[in-house]
């Protein structure tokens, strides 16, 4: 069965870096691409970063240049650094394969303060 357990959330100021990691069970890394979403209050889900099984990225726009996602096959581990965070970026981040996401962690908070 899918287990997602994400974390490495936290409060931080504006201009500072976190990484998130996802322990994924039940998935196969080499068959999957894999994505971090996000939610903010009042706002939809949306796709923040992806990654292929053969290692190709993708990132929305807001991200590009500040966030990089990356994998751990061998540890069936997601990352996702994050730089120069900004207020808008906070928001409670989720792992997940990018297609056939039928099942949904809790999810671990990133707050940005001013």
């Amino acid at each position: 069965q899918v287990q997602l357990v994400e974390s490495g959330g936290g409060l931080v100021q504006a201009g500072g870096s976190l990484r998130l990691s996802c322990a994924a069970s039940g998935i196969s890394f080499s068959i999957y691409a894999m994505a971090w979403y996000r939610q903010a209050p009042g706002k939809q889900r949306e796709l923040v970063a992806s990654i292929t099984s053969g290692g190709t990225t993708t990132y929305t726009d807001s991200v590009k240049g500040r966030f990089t996602i990356s994998k751990d096959n061998a540890k069936n581990m997601v990352h996702l650094e994050m730089n120069s965070l900004k207020p808008e970026d906070t928001a409670v981040y989720y792992c997940n394969r990018k297609y056939y996401a039928g099942y949904w962690g809790q999810g671990t908070q990133v707050t940005v303060s001013s």
